[in-house]
């Protein structure tokens, strides 16, 4: 139906007989010319109806309203000089039309898609298909569409089978809530869909594959936020005779090629890396954001023989001292108030303050000080006239994380944060377990199937003291990817549900096949996960991945375009041996 893509022509086809078909993105009615915006996929070309070239045809036009769908057959021809648009590619042609059709007319709009202002999001997902057809969204499918290929040439270059795994599977006891499906083959049975390809590709390990990948869809039947959906795309590797070095250079490959196709530019490797533990200790969390220079520094050690009541009561309980430097700020007295009431809003028990004034630091607490306490806070800072330094004083975990957020609260308000950078970080070397105040056990920190570092039968009971052969990327403070080397020997794995406790009839109840896929020649391997959406939604410099999600579900699950979830029908539930009932 067209000879041409809109976006297509340049000066080089002036004269040039072309046959187009698109949208009308705009419209202008000039009396003796019309001109209209003509708008496909690749984007729009100035087309004119005159009535000196095609007098039907300009006396048809004016029947034509924003987004009927038509096409045009006419010349191409140069702008007349001083009407050149330079901000689109087409911007020094125009096609002069000799004859066009209505393929479909288009009712009046919920919104407009050539308005600067953004419809309110309800609106866009209630009518989706809209709001694909605006340019700047197209753009986002179309660069994820890019992304895509570039990995997938990327992995098949290096070795990898793409492969599929299932989407009905049986329900598993660790991770989130699982989406269950009812079998009406088997009644009173169900599927579960996948929270993650885990199992099935350690499988593909076993049977010889050597690398695998798939962008697979995944299922999570949780709460939602912003950079969550109850169904999401993962770039799912995983490789036999690996170390964690091999996963993260292939890894550090796949985010170079992800980068380059969305930001047109190289991506600097290889990343920095952290162990978990000075995470935690310097940042206050395992996902710390590297574009915000405010590390915590200890302090403990320097008021071993304090007088000062409150830090000698949290030393003789085991907790800690932290401080943090803010520089070059000059906070006056309200900005220091509006920091301690900060910082008592995410749950700190208090903040002190110090602020460096004529080379001395000023604070309500300095008359409880020595001067050598006063003086080890300064040599740990140096600050400067104008500066300031909070310190919390708690438990160490409690300090960690109210520390860790307040810091995120100070670069917010400060504007410390280096917008447009893109800090990759590698975390390693996490802990095997993590105590789960919930289930009030201990649980695995990534997922059971994780190597330890050194051997599990010479556990001795420290659960906190167990090191996981995990790594875990993160980008600007989120994680974006996490992986480990697996367990490939079937008595490891019975050893690491016995640690969690999952007795030997409930581990091979629910992971028989894998237990059984152990003992038949299963090699060493290991392998990583990445949130696609997450980092094309941080990569394109938008808010949320519902952003990059074609179909996305509002923050209750829901679907505005087809009303999903919905009720079925009596005839379907009586198939599948169920009953509704309401409370």
């Amino acid at each position: 139906m067209r000879s041409h893509y809109c976006s297509t022509l340049t000066h080089l086809d002036v004269d040039k007989s072309v046959e187009l078909a698109g949208w009308v993105y705009r419209r202008r009615d000039h009396g003796s010319l019309i001109f209209l915006d003509l708008r496909d996929v690749t984007g729009i070309v100035q087309v004119v109806f005159s009535p000196e070239i095609a007098p039907a045809a300009h006396e048809e036009a004016h029947e034509i309203k924003q987004e009927y769908v038509i096409r045009i057959e006419g010349k191409v021809a140069l702008r007349p000089e001083g009407t050149e648009n330079p901000h689109i590619p087409t911007g020094a042609v125009e096609v002069l039309v000799s004859s066009f059709e209505v393929l479909n007319t288009c009712r009046p709009l919920p919104f407009q898609l050539d308005d600067e202002e953004e419809p309110g999001e309800l609106v866009r997902l209630r009518y989706r298909y809209l709001d694909m057809r605006r340019p700047k969204v197209q753009e986002v499918f179309i660069a994820r569409s890019r992304a895509s290929q570039a990995v997938r040439s990327y992995l098949s270059s290096r070795g990898f089978f793409e492969i599929e795994t299932p989407f009905l599977t049986k329900s598993t006891p660790e991770g989130a809530r699982d989406f269950i499906v009812p079998s009406r083959l088997n009644p009173g049975q169900f599927y579960a869909l996948p929270q993650s390809p885990q199992i099935f590709k350690q499988i593909l390990m076993v049977a010889g594959f050597d690398k695998y990948f798939q962008l697979v869809r995944c299922f999570r039947d949780e709460d939602l936020r912003a950079d969550r959906q109850p169904e999401f795309t993962q770039l799912d590797l995983e490789m036999s005779f690996v170390d964690v070095e091999d996963v993260i250079e292939a890894s550090e490959g796949i985010m170079g090629v992800l980068y380059e196709s969305i930001r047109q530019t190289p991506l600097e490797r290889p990343f920095r890396r952290m162990d978990y533990h000075e995470a935690v200790e310097r940042y206050g969390t395992d996902k710390p954001d590297l574009r915000l220079d405010l590390p915590m520094e200890e302090l403990t050690s320097l008021f071993k023989g304090t007088e000062f009541g409150v830090f000698r009561k949290v030393i003789d309980e085991g907790g800690a001292i932290k401080g943090m430097l803010l520089k070059g700020r000059a906070l006056s007295r309200k900005d220091l108030d509006t920091a301690v009431e900060t910082a008592k809003s995410l749950g700190a028990g208090g903040l002190i303050w110090m602020r460096k004034e004529e080379g001395r630091l000023l604070s309500p607490i300095v008359k409880y000080l020595k001067e050598q306490e006063c003086s080890a806070i300064d040599g740990v800072f140096h600050p400067g006239d104008g500066d300031a330094v909070f310190i919390m004083a708690d438990g160490r975990a409690r300090v960690n994380e109210i520390m860790g957020r307040f810091r995120l609260f100070l670069g917010e308000k400060y504007d410390l944060v280096r917008k447009g950078e893109h800090a990759f970080l590698w975390v390693v070397n996490f802990p095997l377990f993590e105590y789960s105040a919930e289930e009030k056990r201990y649980v695995a920190r990534h997922h059971p199937f994780t190597s330890p570092k050194g051997p599990l039968k010479e556990f001795r009971g420290d659960y906190e003291s167990m090191q996981a052969r995990a790594y875990d990327l993160v980008l600007n403070g989120v994680e974006i990817g996490g992986g480990s080397i697996r367990i490939h020997h079937r008595d490891d794995q019975m050893e690491m549900f016995k640690l969690l406790g999952i007795t030997e009839e409930e581990a091979v109840e629910q992971f028989g096949f894998l237990l059984e896929a152990l003992e038949m020649g299963a090699p060493p391997h290991g392998g990583i996960a990445f949130g696609i959406d997450r980092i094309l939604m941080m990569l394109l410099g938008l808010e949320s991945i519902r952003d990059v999600i074609p179909f996305p579900k509002t923050q209750k699950g829901t679907c505005l375009l087809s009303g999903a979830p919905s009720s079925v029908r009596q005839k379907q539930l009586a198939e599948l041996k169920l009953r509704v009932t309401k409370e």
